[in-house]
């Protein structure tokens, strides 16, 4: 039997390069898979919904949903350590990888498929798997048909004409701040990656792939094209900080990001549901943020409350979650 784990996903899907990023940096032995038509039927075999990505290990056992896989590989491979030892540092990664997965795959959903460019490059490169090799008239077809299909998808993670500016002006943000707290050390938490760095960089490494987002990271943010590039191929190459150095400058993330924008969208998601509304509404920044529930969000909140509910002393972490706005979503 190989020792081997078997990645199945795609270059286009933030959460298998954040999941082939986090193999890398724990140099678990593994295989990068292309989910294309030559590997369909074997991915068909292990996946249970039809996801990526898909990890199957050396035993023949499929594992789906990003976080899910990590913190079952953490088991396995705890070393080199993608947490640190620090509480209120290690909480807050946790939170900033939710946060990633959860608001940050709408800068990068929108940011893909809002302008024709952008729908032409992404559907493109997605055609080329999904289409016979050297059929030209085939990969047009199908680029077109992926297009049409992912337009009008948008509306799953917010993007409208009105939430538009809202997301934009986030990632726009969210980069300047983030090029600020990069300019001084190689992580988001000093010098090795954490889980805030791949539920963060999966997203924001495929928004540079595209023509607008790539455009916009590479004129404005330095900082973070390095650490793109950086966490394809992730290291240690130092220790973890104490919350004490990374506060004055991710703290501002935290809050402008994190507090003001993702805890109450999160917590109107959920209320959402469970009122079985078919839209909501909520105050984001002072200004009305509208869109379609999500069934997934509202477990994926419990989780991280769940996580938040298992932090033994809280005395530390609390008043950074309070005075970020984060506080009362976690308490639930």
């Amino acid at each position: 039997m190989s020792d081997l784990y078997r990645i199945y996903g795609a270059e286009l899907s933030p959460f298998s390069v954040k999941i082939r990023s986090y193999f890398r940096y724990k140099q678990i032995p593994h295989e990068w898979i292309q989910r294309d038509m030559d590997s369909m039927a074997d991915y068909q075999k292990f996946a249970k919904i039809p996801i990526i990505p898909l990890v199957v290990t050396p035993d023949e056992k499929g594992l789906q949903d990003s976080t899910p896989i990590m913190e079952a590989m953490d088991l396995s491979y705890p070393e080199p350590s993608a947490h640190p030892s620090d509480p209120i540092a290690r909480f807050v990664s946790l939170l900033l990888e939710e946060f990633g997965d959860e608001w940050g795959n709408k800068w990068m959903f929108h940011l893909r498929w809002a302008r024709e460019e952008d729908c032409l490059s992404a559907a493109g490169r997605i055609a080329v798997g999904m289409a016979p090799k050297g059929n030209e008239e085939a990969r047009l077809a199908v680029r077109a048909k992926v297009i049409e299909r992912m337009t009008g998808r948008v509306y799953f993670v917010g993007s409208n004409d009105v939430t538009a500016p809202q997301i934009e002006g986030s990632f726009r943000d969210a980069l300047a701040l983030l090029d600020a707290h990069l300019a001084s050390r190689p992580y988001l938490f000093g010098g090795r990656p954490c889980w805030g760095d791949f539920g963060l960089w999966g997203q924001i490494y495929n928004a540079w792939t595209d023509p607008t987002g790539g455009a916009w990271i590479e004129s404005a943010a330095p900082n973070v094209l390095t650490w793109i590039h950086r966490m394809l191929f992730p290291i240690a190459e130092g220790d973890f900080e104490e919350w004490s150095s990374l506060e004055e400058t991710l703290m501002p993330f935290l809050t402008d990001q994190v507090g003001a924008l993702f805890c109450p969208w999160t917590v109107a998601n959920a209320a959402a549901m469970a009122a079985g509304e078919e839209e909501f509404s909520v105050e984001l920044a002072g200004k009305t943020f509208t869109q379609q529930p999500q069934k997934y969000h509202v477990k994926s909140l419990q989780a991280v409350r769940e996580k938040y509910a298992a932090v033994a002393d809280k005395s530390g972490l609390d008043p950074v979650l309070d005075a970020s706005g984060c506080l009362a979503t976690l308490r639930g």
